[in-house]
């Protein structure tokens, strides 16, 4: 009796039908009322099954595994981004916003059907074994991700520090794939790095946005005027993304006036604006924004707002399509729910969020996602992961050696180099007046 009980009050918080008022039931009108009935019919077969298999399967089974079980599949069949959460999960979902968890220090995802890595946080495990962006993993400790969920693949992959785990990775241009051994740690996600390019030119790169992102941009900026910048390059190539209001504040770094940064909007959620204050800190410093197909999410928010209001130009190569609001709610026992509740929209009513139906071909369902670049600049796939291994150590557009690579595999960053072109140029047609240094 409990396991279906836990059942029904599962479903009807998926269903979303515990969240409705009084008032709000009486205006859904007979038509909802006929949904929810059908709705109750069918859900008689998951009771059924659940029922039969408990008293009567081969073997003793416990009630509750087979209703996380049944949560899972719901949420699967919806999109690569809902999840249910058990309690042990969610918990670590709260620790991980704050910038600090254990594990390989990977940010993965479902495209394709495929357990897809967005991209190793430099300095972590995953980053020193090797892995890059794109890569799919296939396995993890021989047994295969096919059909696995995120939550699983994060149960399995986290761990002990000090533990190690094994994955096999399948990376494009590959003959064969290969195993990683890599020994998990304590990840402790470095967001910001900045440095001057040359005597004007600085470089901000932002890795992801979590907790502490806009205050450490805020201060990394004020620290390069202080050494002179005169013009910006806004790295966000392979940033994940994180929290949405992160996002929004570091672009209200750069854009101000009240303009739209971004726009959310779902079935039963309305149109909700995110706008910039009236000025912003750095809103007329000129700037060049470089993405890559590692840049997702609260990177593709700040890349199209800054695109849109024409505030940056945007150079690299097409981005990642992940854009789509997860509202995350705690269920009973302690559970958690992150559902898609909504899309964001850049300024311009662009759709950012990669959507893939079964009656739409991939060629023309894929055609528009993600933040297209105004200038698109193209790296050969193990250029991009040379560049990747190389990017926190390389100094001054790539004249200077990084350590752990050696000189005849180190490459240049032909995009960094032509945002930093991009700029001279402007400074020479468009000199930064004095009162904006």
């Amino acid at each position: 009796m409990r396991g279906r009980c836990a059942m029904l009050l599962l479903l009807m918080t998926l269903m979303g039908l515990s969240t409705l008022s009084p008032g709000e039931q009486k205006s859904s009108a007979p038509a909802q009322v006929r949904r929810v009935d059908l709705t109750y019919q069918k859900l008689k077969v998951l009771l059924d099954v659940l029922n039969f298999s408990v008293e009567n399967y081969v073997e003793d089974v416990d009630a509750d595994k087979l209703i996380y079980a049944a949560a899972r599949g719901i949420t699967r069949e919806l999109d690569p981004f809902s999840q249910f959460m058990e309690p042990e999960f969610y918990q670590e979902l709260k620790v991980e916003t704050e910038g600090k968890f254990g594990g390989l220090g990977i940010r993965i995802a479902i495209r394709d059907d495929m357990l897809t890595v967005v991209t190793p946080m430099p300095g972590t495990p995953a980053f020193r074994a090797g892995i890059l962006p794109g890569d799919r993993i296939t396995h993890i400790e021989g047994v295969s991700t096919q059909g696995i969920s995120i939550e699983e693949a994060v149960k399995k992959l986290r761990g002990t520090p000090g533990t190690k785990v094994t994955i096999t990775i399948s990376r494009e241009g590959d003959k064969e794939p290969r195993d990683f051994t890599i020994t998990r740690a304590e990840i402790k996600i470095e967001v910001i790095k900045s440095k001057m390019l040359d005597e004007t030119v600085g470089y901000l790169a932002i890795y992801e946005f979590n907790a502490n992102t806009t205050d450490e941009a805020r201060q990394a900026l004020a620290a390069l005027r202080r050494k002179g910048m005169r013009s910006l390059v806004l790295d966000l190539r392979n940033n994940p993304g994180g929290l949405l209001d992160q996002a929004v504040e570091t672009s209200k770094l750069f854009i101000g006036g009240g303009k739209l940064i971004v726009y959310t909007e779902g079935r039963r959620s309305p149109r909700r604006e995110y706008r910039a204050g009236p000025t912003a800190p750095e809103g007329t410093i000129p700037m060049v924004t470089l993405v890559n197909g590692g840049s997702a999410s609260g990177a593709e928010i700040l890349a199209g707002a800054l695109q849109d209001n024409k505030r940056s130009l945007i150079v690299g190569s097409r981005t990642f399509g992940k854009a789509s609001v997860q509202s995350v709610v705690q269920l009973d026992g302690g559970c958690g729910l992150k559902l898609t509740t909504a899309h964001y929209y850049t300024p311009s009513g662009r759709l950012i969020h990669r959507v893939e139906r079964q009656n739409v071909r991939a060629s023309t369902a894929t055609a528009t996602w993600g933040i297209a670049p105004d200038v698109t600049v193209e790296v050969s796939r193990d250029t991009e992961a040379k560049l990747y291994m190389q990017r926190d150590e390389v100094h001054a557009l790539g004249k200077e050696p990084a350590p752990s690579v050696k000189p005849e595999d180190r490459v240049r960053d032909e995009v960094l180099d032509r945002a930093v072109e991009i700029l001279r140029a402007v400074s020479v047609m468009c000199p930064v007046p004095d009162a904006a240094k």
